[in-house]
């Protein structure tokens, strides 16, 4: 009687040692002979394309297995016919070997041999064929047929079924890594380099946004070269943000659960190639051609003045639990890159997708920084935002601020100098942690997401987290030298409803998922406006769009940096799906029609309007937190806040109810000097916010603030007049239309 562990599936074909593929039809296939291997060097790590010894053209192969036995490098021709090379050099615990002749656009893999124990965390399986994290592009389609899992999947007792090994070939199913020749120096590139505190950013998927683009030639939407195509950055130019941040465009896989459902990832969010970009998004072909792609797509950003943000998953891979597939790093040394429970059979999950990469093991650390770096020296990116970066900030099990992941960060020369911004959360035990990084970094505040929600659905008990979150932050962000460009302001992001359907929707919609609607959080913050979903109802449309209206306003004055979301300028809706993580469709992208409707025109207008302000005047963009206090004699303030009677807010007025409030924001104490030296003075301005469901008065507060006011914007209006506006003087009492914004300029 033979125990799991030494159990073996039926073999479908020769294990992987055999050197000889079979065919279909049972016969030996020929293979090339094995070329020679040169000894080569352990660094850098991958497959580097290169002149070797007396000038031999070839490329080094180099792969960090700490536990294994045995490497082998596998070459494909274009049929497919597999040669394996042993690489015998190991250094540091890398396994290395130069093969001459070896050129860019070979496709390749790595097979690794060593002992099969997943009670002690062991699961090398020289059968299947693995993806190096390293490889600068992939080729290929990742499928999951039994074949791709190191352990026998439909192994009766599934109890056991991770530990009892696969002996199945897994290369005819698996994409190869692919030869990169790269000589690029960026020498023609100019980076923007918008400082912080002037950036707005743009949250887009690069299929979404433009696979429907009336102005992007057919053959491109979906693609890079569709994002950079002139149609396409013409509206990022006419709206005014200032960088793009992209959904993961690192070669990721679709999960096993939504294939059999027939869906996809599309989203991205299961990474398994950190230096690839994702070659389903590429018009010029898998076989390298998507790298010089990318690079295209940043230089004709870059060149509109638009800086580039990756969204990158480094806290987690495609592989999952003791129950996924072995794709790249499960099957090279499982140990080393993922943390492992007590019983090491089990993975630790800090991120609710089965593993969490083991950030405090060097090697994986430099995985990670040697990926950030290569995306910013190679390929042109000026930042990132990280997914779930608490689970990447533990050391053994706890968030830990003084991480081996930040010091690292920290003290990078390239790294420490581009936009560096984290998802302050996990999934984990202590895993929220919103206003707790270190200074180099900014935060998405979903706090400041869920105030402004609560704020204009009228369901907040008073107004103080308001006047935190509008004036930026600073109970979260004021220590250690940080600044309110440290909070990412969203009402919206990709994970959740669209803007438009916050005002239309009061209950997802996910039955389009497959999972009973199960899915998607139930915490939406969001109002129907009176009827659910779509309808023909004039009022309750309008009054939604004014809403959307009063949300991006709000959102573009407040002081932080602004983060909008694609399509929402133009009302762009998921029909109530606020997880639409799987929906490669029409419920994802942005549909550019919505620009013929007036409508939603001039929403889009307006949005480019209040981004254009925000550029034109500094006081709307500060770099310091405002004092409070009053700094000449005259009693003016660099911050006020206002009741609804003209008069300064006092500590009572802060605990009472109430749906109105006005913030003063001075122009002439603005800290800080341009770069002449000379001081910074801008326009004040006047907000006043009022979300109750009928109109109300409002007293202009007199001298020293102002003598007479301005409209400049009006969210009431469907259409939006530029300035001059309507005066008022000071002192005069003006009625404020329910739920509307008012923006007003000291004249």
């Amino acid at each position: 009687m033979t125990s799991a562990a030494e159990q073996r599936a039926p073999a479908g074909e020769p294990a992987a040692g055999s050197g000889q593929p079979a065919a279909a039809n049972g016969t030996r296939r020929a293979v090339p002979p094995v070329p020679a291997v040169w000894p080569g060097a352990p660094t850098p790590l991958g497959a580097r394309f290169r002149a070797g010894p007396d000038g031999v053209a070839g490329t080094n192969f180099a792969l960090w297995a700490a536990g294994a036995e045995a490497v082998r490098v596998c070459l494909f021709d274009e049929h497919g016919r597999e040669t394996r090379i042993p690489l015998t050099e190991l250094t540091h615990e890398i396994w290395h070997g130069f093969v001459p002749g070896v050129m860019p656009g070979q496709r390749y893999g790595y097979r690794v041999d060593g002992r099969w124990d997943p009670w002690t965390g062991a699961r090398w399986n020289p059968a299947k064929l693995l993806l190096d994290p390293y490889a600068r592009a992939v080729d290929g389609e990742f499928r999951l047929p039994p074949e791709v899992y190191g352990h026998v999947r439909d192994w009766p007792d599934q109890s056991v079924a991770d530990t009892v090994r696969d002996e199945r070939d897994s290369a005819p199913y698996v994409p190869k890594g692919v030869v990169v020749h790269d000589d690029d120096d960026w020498s023609d590139d100019r980076r923007p380099k918008t400082p912080w505190a002037d950036s707005v950013i743009y949250e887009l998927h690069v299929r979404g946004f433009t696979q429907l683009h009336p102005g992007v030639p057919e053959e491109l939407r979906g693609t890079y070269a569709g994002l950079a195509h002139p149609a396409a950055i013409e509206h990022l130019v006419k709206l005014g943000v200032t960088a793009v941040e992209l959904l993961p465009v690192h070669q990721f896989a679709h999960e096993d659960h939504l294939l059999r459902r027939g869906l996809v990832n599309y989203w991205g969010y299961n990474s398994i190639g950190y230096f690839a970009p994702h070659a389903a998004y590429a018009a010029s072909g898998t076989t390298g051609g998507q790298v010089g792609e990318f690079k295209r797509m940043v230089r004709a950003l870059h060149a509109a003045g638009i800086e580039v943000i990756l969204d990158v998953v480094y806290n987690h891979t495609a592989e999952a639990g003791e129950l996924g597939p072995t794709l790249s790093l499960k099957g090279i040394d499982n140990r080393g890159y993922y943390r492992l429970q007590g019983d090491a059979r089990r993975y630790a999950d800090y991120t609710g997708c089965g593993n969490t990469l083991h950030v405090v093991q060097p090697q994986v650390l430099r995985l990670i920084t040697d990926s950030l770096r290569y995306w910013v020296t190679e390929m042109g990116v000026d930042g990132f935002r990280f997914d779930l970066a608490a689970a990447l900030a533990r050391s053994m099990h706890d968030v830990d601020m003084l991480s081996p992941f930040l010091a690292v960060i920290a003290q990078d020369p390239v790294l420490r100098r581009v936009k560096l911004i984290a998802e302050p959360w996990d999934v984990g035990s202590g895993g929220y942690q919103v206003g707790a990084f270190p200074p180099l970094w900014t935060e998405w505040n979903d706090r400041y997401r869920n105030t402004v929600r609560d704020f204009w659905r009228h369901a907040l008990p008073d107004v103080r987290e308001m006047g935190y979150r509008l004036s930026g932050s600073s109970d979260l962000y004021a220590w250690g030298g940080r600044r309110p460009y440290a909070s990412v302001n969203f009402v919206t992001a990709h994970d959740g409803f669209t803007l438009r359907d916050l005002v239309s929707y009061e209950t997802k919609h996910n039955e389009a998922n497959g999972e009973n609607n199960r899915d998607g959080t139930d915490d939406n913050r969001s109002w129907n406006c009176g009827a659910e979903g779509e309808t023909d109802e004039e009022d309750v449309r309008a009054l939604r769009r004014r809403q959307l209206r009063n949300l991006l306003t709000t959102l573009l004055l407040s002081t932080g940096v602004p983060m909008l979301v694609a399509g929402d300028e133009l009302g762009r809706t998921q029909r109530g799906n606020n997880n639409a993580y799987c929906q490669d469709n029409e419920i994802s992208w942005v549909d550019w029609s919505l620009l013929e409707e007036p409508g939603w025109r001039a929403l889009c207008e307006l949005t480019s309007r209040l981004i254009a302000l925000r550029h034109r005047h500094p006081v709307l963009r500060r770099r310091a937190f405002f004092s409070g206090r009053a700094q000449t004699a005259d009693g003016l303030r660099d911050l006020a806040w206002f009741t609804a009677r003209g008069a300064e807010m006092t500590e009572a007025d802060w605990y009472a109810p109430a749906a109105t409030l006005g913030m003063y924001l001075s122009g002439r104490d603005i800290p800080g000097r341009d770069e002449r030296g000379a001081p910074v003075v801008d326009d004040s301005f006047l907000a006043l916010l009022h979300a109750g469901d009928g109109p109300t008065g409002f007293v202009l507060p007199g001298p020293p603030w102002a003598e007479r006011y301005e409209v400049v914007v009006d969210t009431s209006a469907e259409e939006q007049d530029e300035p001059p506006g309507t005066v008022h003087r000071a002192g005069a009492e003006i009625t404020v239309p329910a739920r509307t914004v008012l923006l007003l300029r000291v004249a």
